[in-house]
């Protein structure tokens, strides 16, 4: 099927384009009154995102409603340890919740690495239905979570400001976290291969709490798991790393095969230019730049955009768009991103 918009599949791969390609992480969700109403039908988080019909529309909205240059299936990075056989749930206002978690080498034991189609079939059902329905539109971003990420909720049980019982563990009991973070990477790599067999053309691992790591762990109990799902994946399609907080896992992240590295809204993306090499950078706008007025929004994309100057780039936010977000400033992101001339 040929791209009728492949400006951010060029970007993803290195190439020229002749403007810088523009999504949002997150962009297929909250801020968007289309979703909103689709969400109150529903019995809750999980019946949207196990709806392969439903997931799919959700996904291809934001690119109806704002025009984006690429879709990003709509999921969530915790059906992987819900595959596994460790089951969560999505708390309204709290967020997820693991009723059990992993305290010992026997429950990592109990954990499966599943066949993608077995035990993720939703996700990649929800893939070939938009994959048809963009029919070239724009591009079709898969993704997964990082394993220290995943490890991080399934021993913590929830989100929290420190996770301090995952972290724990990696002193405690480092080779069990290790047993833990193989069995998380295998099934991560299988997902993602899966993924791409089923319509990703670029597929984008998310480190959310990375940044809850010094730099010594993460060297060891992350950066080096992301390298194992880059270089399997690489040979397929473009892989983007984003790791929220880790500013100094750069050079780690430059030496893998990944394609593009992604900022969070506190890195500066020259010195990231210079630690990265050739690498395409996606970032940073800070999602708070969002809140502004329209004049305001558009002085500080073009400030973002000037920054990245130099190498190839495709814009987006640092971190995902804030649900209580207007749509309209978010379509002001996207308008001045295409028609930035500089």
């Amino acid at each position: 099927m040929t791209l009728k918009n492949d400006l951010f599949l060029r970007a993803a791969r290195g190439e020229a384009t002749e403007r810088t390609p523009v999504w949002l992480m997150r962009q297929a969700g909250r801020i968007l009154p289309e979703y909103r109403a689709l969400r109150a039908r529903l019995s809750g988080f999980k019946e949207l995102v196990e709806t392969p019909e439903l997931a799919s529309e959700v996904t291809i909205q934001p690119v109806d409603a704002l025009d984006v240059d690429a879709a990003i299936i709509f999921s969530d990075i915790l059906v992987v340890p819900d595959a596994m056989g460790l089951p969560y749930e999505m708390v309204e206002a709290r967020g997820p919740l693991f009723p059990n978690v992993i305290r010992t080498a026997a429950d990592v034991a109990k954990l499966r690495v599943p066949d993608p189609e077995e035990g993720l079939g939703y996700v990649l059902e929800a893939l070939r239905i938009t994959k048809r329905a963009l029919n070239g539109r724009v591009p079709l971003i898969g993704f997964a979570g990082a394993p220290w990420t995943l490890l991080a909720y399934m021993v913590e049980g929830h989100g929290s400001k420190t996770f301090s019982k995952a972290r724990g563990m990696l002193y405690r009991e480092p080779a069990l976290a290790h047993q833990l973070l193989a069995k998380i990477t295998a099934t991560t790599i299988a997902y993602l291969q899966a993924q791409v067999a089923a319509g990703a053309q670029v597929v984008q691992v998310f480190d959310s709490w990375a940044g809850t790591l010094p730099p010594d762990h993460y060297h060891e109990f992350s950066t080096r798991y992301i390298a194992e799902i880059c270089e399997a994946l690489a040979p397929l399609v473009p892989v983007t790393v984003f790791a929220k907080g880790a500013w100094w896992a750069v050079p780690d992240f430059a030496a893998t095969p990944c394609r593009t590295i992604g900022l969070d809204w506190n890195q500066d993306p020259a010195q990231v230019r210079r630690e990265a090499g050739d690498k395409t950078l996606q970032g940073n706008l800070d999602p708070c730049a969002l809140y502004g007025t329209r004049e305001q929004v558009q002085a500080a994309t073009e400030t973002m955009l000037r920054k990245f100057a130099g190498g190839p780039h495709i814009a987006n936010l640092g971190h995902g768009v804030y649900p209580d977000t207007d749509p309209d400033n978010v379509r002001v992101f996207v308008d001045t991103v295409k028609t930035w001339q500089g």
